[in-house]
């Protein structure tokens, strides 16, 4: 694989929108070129009869009944409310009112 060059994670950033101090520039390019050399080397590796995996190990989804238990009523979930409105949840307003 071809290394990449400092010019080129400077272009990498602007398309990002990323601003990159020069420092950053110098250290981010050998981190970026070790990236690519450890995407080069599974692409080495992969083949067209080996199936791509998400897990190695296959996985199935466990599901339970979905049965209606004992629940609250609204005066036993907001016994312990610091303030409510009704049978809602009063809180304080954070987006403005």
């Amino acid at each position: 694989m071809a290394e990449i060059s400092r010019d080129e994670v400077a272009h990498l950033a602007s398309l990002s929108r990323i601003a990159l101090s020069e420092a950053e520039l110098d250290e981010l390019t050998p981190q970026l070129e070790q990236i690519l050399e450890a995407v080069a080397s599974v692409n080495e590796v992969a083949t067209p009869d080996v199936p791509a995996t998400s897990h190695p190990i296959p996985l199935t989804n466990v599901f339970r009944p979905d049965v209606v238990g004992q629940t609250l009523s609204p005066d036993e979930a907001l016994a312990d409310a610091p303030d409510r409105d009704g049978n809602y949840f009063r809180v304080p307003s954070i987006l403005g009112a």
